[in-house]
Parts: structure tokens; C-alpha cells; sequence
């Protein structure tokens, strides 16, 4: 075990876990800031974690007694759900309902494939480990049959017998009446007290039978997996010496203690995304941007995010794996493109680029490691984009001769020099990343050409100017820590709590009476989850919104719920036809009714970002020039290398130019312009 130390002093950590790289970011007493990127360990991602308390005492003399805050995004139960690696769960309905999650919507996703996939999440349960049970409530919440307590426990113990390590439990009407749900948790319990159980009414109190279904059983499916995963690492902290109680990152984009994220791990499936949404925002507000578009390119994926007059969008329903899950998530496109993707050539003979990845084991084929087919990364080295020598600061040598041989392996049969076959790895990531923009962006009726680009994580920098050529856009705001912003997100977000019900009602009938009383029973709730965050009531700031459609109308829209308003419904109801308009493009003069509320508790998140003080080391700006080939150039071209430590407020350039980092490498192409401006943000322009 590491020593802690006497000394007084108290740090904030924030962690985030990457396919390949894990960043560390360490908050100093008085607004200071490190980072650290480390090797992600793909068998046990905590053991990165782990091993980094080591290298920060080595590095930084930072004795693990003085860290006050730990807090950690995690892809554990996002990548549970993509690789079918989640546990083996039972499902029990109410007699009648045992198929709903096969049957689902009765939609196709892809109507053109000659065979056809399920569009529903049968793997979650299959037939052999799906119950019903006797019990019935009704539409108004009122019991119509008793719930059947021997069926309920014969059912579960078929299903434990059948291996199940989680059972998900959703009952008709259950988030009106979830007397039956509570009962059957209760017996069940009892007679298996280590089964973990995901009850419906909290999961997802809402009606859409279907819907709740899947987020139930969803929940169940992480929940063994995120609570082993979370408790490892609690120990792994515990006995290094970290007294600091572990938070995490939710979809939604705010942090909650690791206890009550093992409760509710269906909320962690947008968990390490989030946070660099949060950065992103926060760079951008410094910078006079508030219009914004982020990237976060790692070495597995890319993570693309639309920020609107400095509020990320958050939509109450994420999609997992291809299946719909409703839990609300900042609105993140994520795509399988990243600097470690691997490029082939299919069948026939074109070049293809992800969506599988080298990863951190074995790597790109430059990293040494074992790793022998092309990646992005070696076509980044071959092109003259990366320092072999300065990669990730200099922590981690490269070998150049090795990209040039991966390279070369698709270059020959391809009938191309390295350096053209590197161009085309790129331009094919280039492509599938602007169409992952575009998602976000076009189709959703906004042109981002009026947004600036935001890139991120250690691959952002190196294909931003080249991204925004190909969408038309003319400004690239690099944060000063972009490699590692997700992990400086989690200590800028707010600690946050939502809880839902459901509340049916038209608005011309709405009685203000009943909804507050509504309210007060979701902020209750709320309440008791905030209550574990040590947090002061001086620091929290709480919300209500409202889910509003028009009568007959299947889906619905959040609206803030103003409280203080003399006419609730009247307001409530002016301000979903103006949503409804935006959204959809149209809004009519129709009744609408109300579906459910929402509570957000919320303790302001720390100006983390806003605090860490610009000071440019000491040095020379230029630290040399190398030929780099561009997009468009028949040679490469000499590129001057430009230090952004040394780079001072006010400094300017003009591309091509490399500007190298301890996190990252940012490519400026030809016809690019650069600014640092006074918070230490690099602006690039195109001329």
C-alpha cells in the first residue's frame, strides 16, 4: 500500500477509460492541472486506473491521502451491451406479457438485408428465461388481480436454477401502482438474497409497455457486470489508500456516488461521452463560442456531439447497440473510427477502415506491441503527422519503420506509394467521421457550418482542419487539454439526480393542485439520491420539466415546467408548440395533455476548467520543420513544428504547421490560420 501523506493538501482526479489510452487529469489546491495518459488495460480497465496512482506518486509526488475527489467515466456497460457480454437474466410479466421484448414495435432497422436480424433484444432474455405471473393492475392503478405470490416465487426459482444472475420484473401499470412490483421484490429477496432484481417503476416509470421493458431488462443485463466492475475498483482504491469516495459519470452528464450508479447502471451506458461534452462546453464559453460541434476521436471510437447556445442536447431515449433504450443521455453520436482502427481491403479490393480497432492490446502496428495490420495511427506516422519520438509527450516511442511496412500492406495491392495509400486511410475515416457529423448536425436541420469544431482526445487534433474542410466549416477551437478533456469534464460536472413519474392528464383539465403534489413526491426521491453526495442545500439548484405531445400523438417532448407562472397549462402549452415547431418544423393549433414530470436536483458542477491558469512555459514557439504530405499535395511539404507550451497569448501562424503536445498532436493544413487566444485556446481559421 502507498503512504498517504500529512500535508494537508487535497486533489480532485478525474479518470476517464478509452479503448486505448486512459486519461488522467489531477486538480491542484490553488486551480493547478496535470494529466497523464496511460495504457487502458482491456481485460480489467480498473487495473489502468490502478496502475496510475502509482505513476502519479512516481511523477508528481502525489501521495494518495491527499486526493479529496475521485471520479471516473466509464464504458463498462456500453461495451457489456455491444459485445453480449452483459449477465445471464430472467424476465418475469404479467400473465399474457411474457413476449413483449420479442415482439417489440413490429419494425424492421434494416428491411433490405437478405436475412433478417431481430430488431428487438431477444438476447437479453430469451424465451427459456421468460416468466409471467398472475397479477393485474389497471389503467388507473387500481389492483384488478391479486399478484400471485407462490407462481412469482416458482418462477424465480426455475430461473435461478437456469443460471440467472439478475431478473428484471415489469408488471403492467406498475409506474401508476408498484405495490405488486414492490411485493415480488420483497419475496424474492427473501428467498434469494444475492439476486440482484431491476424493478420497472424505477428503471423507467413510464407507459410503452415495450419501452420499459427493454430499459428493465437492459438494467438488469449491466447490473451484475457494473457492480463487480464498480466494487473492484472501490477495493482497488481502498487498499492503494484513496479515502476519496468514488464517483461516476452518468448519460445524462452528471455524477453520482458509485453506490447509486450500481443501483441504476442503465444511466452509465453515455458515461465517459458525456463528460467530454461538458469540456467541450466549457472550453467553448471561454473562448466567446457557443455554437459548437465536438469530437472526440480516441483510438476505438469517435464521439460526436451538437452544442446549441451552450446547452448540449439531451434527448430522452439513446440507442445501444442498435436498440433503443429510454433513459435520457446527452445526445451523442458515437461511430467505430478512432485512431486505432484497422484498414483492410474487402472483397473486393476496396479499402475499408474500421469498424474494429487495434486497441491499446496489441495496438497499431508502430507501437510495437505485436500489433502487424495498418491502422490510422501508422498512417498518421507515415504521413508525417505524428513525432515518433514525442508521441504522447515522449512517454511512448514509436516505430516508424513498423507503420511504413503496415502501410505497405495495403499500398501494394492497392497499386500505390505508402504515402497515398496513408492519404486514403484517412480520407476514408475523414468521410464516415463528417457523415457521423452530419447526423447531428443536417439532420436536424442545422447547418454546421455555423458551428465551430470542437476536437478531442488524442486523436482530435490530428484530423480537425481536414474534418472541417470537408463540412464547410471555417473555425477549429482546440482546447488547451483537448487529449484528455472528457477526463477534465468529470471534475467540471455538476452532481445530478432525475427522477420521473408518470402524470396523464390533458392540459385544458390540468389541476395545479395534483401536480405539485406530483412533484413533491419525485423531488422526495430525489432528494434521498442527492442526500448520499455530501452535498449542502446552499448548492443545489432543482428543475421541473414536463412530457408534453398532443392528444393521439405517440411521442412527446420535454418542456420546462414553470411553476411561478399565474397560467401553468397556458404557458406550458405555448412553450411545446414552440418546441414542437423547432423540432418537427410544424406546430398546430391542437389539444395536447401532459404524460409525465421530472425533477433535476442539481449541485453546480466546479469551474475546474475556468480555474486552470494560463502560463506559456518558457521556450522556443518553433522546435523545428519535417515534411508532411497534405490532402492535395502532389509532394509533402515542409510543415514548421510549433510547441504548445511555449505558445503565448495573442501568438498567430499560418499552416501547414504541426503544433505538438503532451496529449495530443493538432494537423494544421494549408490555408489554415491559428490564434492563441487569452485563455489559451489555439483558433484556427480557415483563410
Amino acid at each position: 500500500m502507498m503512504t498517504a501523506s500529512a500535508s494537508g493538501k487535497r486533489f480532485e482526479i478525474g479518470v476517464d477509460i478509452g479503448g486505448t489510452f486512459t486519461d488522467i487529469v489531477c486538480r491542484e489546491p490553488g486551480g493547478g492541472m496535470r494529466v497523464m495518459k496511460v495504457p487502458s488495460t482491456r481485460k480489467d480497465p480498473s487495473q489502468a486506473v490502478i496502475r496510475s496512482l502509482g505513476l502519479m506518486a512516481e511523477k508528481w509526488g502525489l501521495a494518495v491521502g491527499d486526493i479529496d475527489r475521485f471520479i471516473h467515466g466509464t464504458t463498462v456497460a456500453t461495451n457489456a451491451v455491444l459485445e453480449h457480454k452483459g449477465a445471464k437474466i430472467g424476465l418475469i410479466t404479467t400473465s399474457g406479457f411474457r413476449d413483449v421484448l420479442e415482439i417489440g414495435r413490429q419494425y424492421r432497422t434494416n428491411v433490405y438485408h437478405v436475412v433478417l436480424e431481430p430488431s428487438t433484444p431477444v438476447f437479453l432474455a430469451p424465451g427459456a428465461l421468460r416468466r409471467e405471473v398472475p397479477e393485474r393492475m389497471s389503467a388507473q392503478g387500481a389492483v384488478v388481480t391479486p399478484l400471485d405470490g407462490a407462481a412469482l416465487l416458482a418462477a424465480a426459482d426455475e430461473l435461478v436454477a437456469q443460471g440467472a444472475q439478475a431478473i428484471a420484473i415489469c408488471f403492467l401499470f406498475a409506474f401508476l401502482n408498484p405495490a405488486h412490483e414492490l411485493q415480488a421484490k420483497a419475496l424474492i429477496a427473501a428467498r434469494h438474497p444475492k439476486l440482484m432484481l431491476s424493478l420497472s417503476h424505477e428503471v423507467d416509470p413510464a407507459f410503452r409497455e415495450y419501452e420499459r421493458t427493454v430499459a428493465t431488462a437492459f438494467d438488469a443485463y449491466v447490473k451484475p457486470v457494473v457492480d463487480d466492475y464498480l466494487a473492484e475498483l472501490e477495493g482497488g482504491l481502498a487498499r492503494s489508500g484513496v479515502n476519496a469516495p468514488l464517483q461516476v459519470m452518468q448519460s445524462r452528464g452528471g455524477l453520482t456516488a458509485a453506490q447509486i450508479a450500481r443501483e441504476r447502471p442503465v444511466r452509465l451506458f453515455l458515461s465517459g461521452p458525456a463528460a467530454g461534452v461538458i469540456g467541450g462546453r466549457i472550453v467553448g464559453a471561454s473562448a466567446g463560442m457557443h455554437d459548437l460541434i465536438t469530437i472526440d476521436i480516441g483510438g476505438t471510437s469517435a464521439d460526436i456531439a451538437l452544442i446549441s447556445q451552450s446547452k448540449p442536447m439531451i434527448r430522452p431515449e439513446g440507442i445501444i447497440g442498435g436498440y433503443p433504450v429510454r433513459v435520457a443521455m446527452v445526445d451523442v453520436n458515437t461511430i467505430g473510427s478512432g485512431g486505432g482502427s484497422i484498414a483492410a481491403l474487402d472483397a473486393s479490393g476496396g479499402l475499408r477502415v474500421g469498424p474494429h480497432s487495434a486497441g491499446s492490446e496489441p495496438g497499431p502496428a508502430c507501437y510495437d506491441r505485436g500489433g502487424t495490420q495498418p491502422t490510422v495511427t501508422d498512417a498518421s506516422v507515415v504521413l508525417g503527422y505524428l513525432d515518433p519520438a514525442f508521441f504522447a509527450g515522449g512517454t511512448f516511442q514509436l516505430k516508424a519503420e513498423l507503420a511504413h511496412q503496415a502501410v505497405e500492406s495495403v499500398a501494394g495491392p492497392l497499386g500505390l506509394d505508402k504515402a497515398q495509400a496513408a492519404l486514403g486511410i484517412h480520407r476514408v475515416l475523414n468521410a464516415q467521421m463528417a457523415e457521423g457529423i452530419r447526423l447531428v448536425s443536417v439532420r436536424q436541420g442545422v447547418d454546421p457550418r455555423g458551428y465551430a469544431l470542437v476536437p478531442l482526445g488524442g486523436a482530435g487534433g490530428v484530423h480537425a482542419t481536414a474534418l472541417a474542410r470537408e463540412l464547410g466549416m471555417t473555425r477549429v477551437l482546440v482546447p488547451r487539454i483537448p487529449g484528455v478533456l472528457a477526463a477534465a469534464g468529470l471534475l467540471a460536472a455538476p452532481i445530478e439526480h432525475e427522477v420521473s413519474a408518470s402524470f396523464t392528464t390533458p392540459l385544458a383539465d390540468l389541476d395545479k393542485a395534483a401536480l405539485l403534489k406530483a412533484l413533491e413526491g419525485v423531488d422526495a426521491k430525489a432528494a434521498a439520491l442527492i442526500g448520499a453526495e455530501r452535498v449542502t442545500p446552499d448548492e443545489m439548484t432543482i428543475s421541473y420539466f414536463a412530457d408534453v405531445c398532443y392528444i393521439g400523438q405517440s411521442y412527446n417532448l420535454e418542456i420546462p415546467l414553470r411553476l411561478d407562472a399565474q397560467d401553468t397549462a397556458d404557458h406550458l402549452y405555448r412553450d411545446f408548440l414552440a418546441a414542437h415547431d423547432r423540432v418537427y418544423g410544424h406546430a398546430v393549433e391542437s389539444p395536447a395533455k401532459l404524460v409525465n414530470v421530472r425533477t433535476v436536483h442539481q449541485a453546480h458542477g466546479s469551474e475546474v476548467l475556468e480555474e486552470m491558469r494560463f502560463a506559456p512555459r518558457e521556450g522556443a514557439t518553433e522546435v523545428g520543420k519535417r515534411h508532411v504530405q497534405f490532402a492535395g499535395q502532389s509532394a509533402p511539404v515542409p510543415a514548421t513544428i510549433y510547441d504548445r507550451d511555449t505558445l503565448p497569448a495573442g501568438f498567430r501562424f499560418t499552416g501547414p504547421a504541426i503544433v505538438q503536445q503532451s496529449d495530443t498532436t493538432t494537423v494544421v493544413e494549408p490555408g489554415w490560420s491559428g490564434l492563441v487566444d487569452d485563455a489559451g485556446n489555439l483558433i484556427l481559421t480557415r483563410q
